[in-house]
């Protein structure tokens, strides 16, 4: 009780101080969740009306400042992508095992890295069939080995409790990574299904024969389920770092870890809980290293009753370390109930808060509530570069040569070398564009004078320009490491007198 009536004297501060001025940061991650599962509008596309809709949803979510999207490729064993294990998605198709005539992951990692933005392959890794087996292909993996998986609740999960489970999802796991030029591979909350209420989750048979050391109580059992996903954590980051270094694993839990109520370091909230009912142990894998980001999905309001938004900020600020933390926001509940601005500037007070990821993309491309025009006249104002992962590599790129620019009548063309070798992470992999006026201190920290981060060695530059223009441009590599910079000065002169040279 004390810790809530803390947080809401704090909070009166942040309210009261909200709107005196904006933070930017120049390293911020900017992720929204795309959700396939029941999302019906996709298999009535055809091809080109689906390439069609992915360019419209990407261009809207560039323009609003986003830098990742996570997109939803596996959501019942199945995929949105060529696969040589798993069957195509009736999401994707229609019809599950149906395929498609394009592949939809190739397709949105080349547009989003076209845009400067990240692609994140989201899966979700237990669930076998969302709709128990009534809708599986004869090629899904439960008919091959239907002694893997328990029905609960009228859906088919993969049994956590088997290892051959773990090992045949880090198998469809390296097929991603192995193949597919991917940025990170993204879990969300889905661990053990979060539980009925007087309906067991039977993994008797497979307590019986690999839990047994564990003892035979509900604690022991309990025990042994967050062993089991344990496991499988550490395997997964395992075969994604051992497939390609630079490809990052993060998760999405549940917002409430523990209640007080459970245990002391837990939450004054009341409400399911990730380590209790859903066998995941989130503060394991960060204490461990077997995550490089986290974003808890704290989709509450501000004085939600039962998890209020004011009381799970600090304290996942307090409790994860070793790998970066980001915050999962509900469009929708933060708009309704006006509460976005103080939701974004409360983050500011907590330094190890590094970004936010939005649920869901469908949210921002309406526009609900205004969420568009915030975005780009407030929260993104400014480009933001993803945080670098040092832990995974500590390094600085080559900076870029040949900084040049060629005046055309209406634009200035401002081109360089540097792009890096494709299979070496540590090299050039995409540029950051820096423009400062005459007589303006160079502070490359504020990320108001990021003019463009971009993929491409050359940009184009609207004329005219100010009296003098310095132009400096720098490499990041595949961990946002980035180089020194390299600068260019363009005088206004110059531009003139090639322009006049045309008439």
């Amino acid at each position: 009780m004390y810790k809530f009536k803390l947080f809401v004297l704090v909070l009166g501060f942040f309210i009261s101080n909200t709107l005196e001025g904006q933070k930017y940061n120049k390293r911020e991650f900017r992720g929204v969740w795309i959700q396939t599962v029941f999302q019906s509008e996709y298999a009535q596309m055809s091809d080109e009306e689906m390439k069609v809709d992915f360019i419209s949803k990407l261009d809207v979510l560039s323009n609003c400042g986003f830098n990742a999207v996570i997109f939803q490729v596996r959501s019942e064993a199945d995929a949105w992508y060529y696969s040589e294990i798993e069957p195509w998605s009736r999401f994707c198709s229609g019809i599950q095992g149906k395929p498609r005539g394009f592949d939809p992951m190739a397709f949105l990692i080349k547009e989003c890295h076209r845009r400067g933005m990240e692609f994140h392959a989201w899966i979700n890794p237990y669930r076998a069939g969302a709709s128990g087996v009534s809708a599986l292909s004869q090629k899904h993996i439960y008919y091959k080995h239907p002694d893997w998986f328990i029905l609960y609740d009228n859906k088919l999960y993969f049994d956590p409790g088997n290892p051959r489970c773990a090992s045949y999802i880090c198998k469809v796991v390296y097929e991603i990574v192995g193949r597919y030029d991917i940025d990170a591979i993204h879990l969300d909350d889905y661990f053990y299904p979060y539980p009925v209420r007087g309906l067991p989750f039977l993994d008797d048979k497979s307590f019986e024969l690999y839990g047994k050391s564990f003892g035979i109580s509900d604690e022991a059992r309990a025990d042994w389920r967050r062993d089991n996903v344990n496991k499988f954590i550490a395997m997964l980051k395992s075969t994604i770092s051992n497939t390609k270094k630079w490809v990052r694993f993060g998760i999405s839990p549940f917002g409430i870890y523990r209640n007080s109520s459970s245990n002391t370091n837990g939450s004054s909230t009341y409400g399911t809980q990730s380590y209790d009912d859903l066998y995941a142990d989130i503060l394991y894998w960060t204490k461990h290293k077997l995550v490089d980001y986290i974003v808890p999905q704290i989709y509450w309001e501000l004085n939600n009753k039962a998890a209020p938004y004011s009381v799970l900020l600090p304290w996942w600020s307090r409790n994860i370390k070793n790998c970066q933390l980001y915050i999962g926001q509900d469009v929708s509940r933060s708009m309704k109930a006006h509460e976005l601005t103080i939701k974004m500037n409360m983050e500011n007070h907590f330094a190890n808060i590094k970004g936010n990821c939005f649920w869901p993309a469908n949210e921002i491309i309406w526009n609900t509530g205004g969420v568009q025009d915030s975005l780009k006249t407030v929260y993104y104002k400014y480009p933001a570069i993803i945080p670098a992962f040092k832990n995974i590599y500590n390094g600085c790129p080559d900076k870029v040569r040949k900084l040049k620019y060629k005046i055309g009548l209406t634009k200035l063309t401002l081109k360089w070398l540097g792009k890096g070798n494709r299979l070496d992470p540590r090299t050039g992999r995409t540029f950051v564009v820096y423009k400062f006026p005459n007589g303006v201190k160079k502070d490359f920290s504020n990320p108001e004078y990021i003019y463009k981060i971009t993929p491409n060695t050359e940009i184009q530059i609207r004329l005219p320009l100010g009296k003098k223009d310095f132009y400096y441009v720098t490499t990041l590599d595949r961990f946002y490491n980035e180089s020194r910079y390299k600068k260019i000065k363009i005088k206004r002169k110059m531009i003139l007198r090639k322009i006049n040279s045309h008439k």
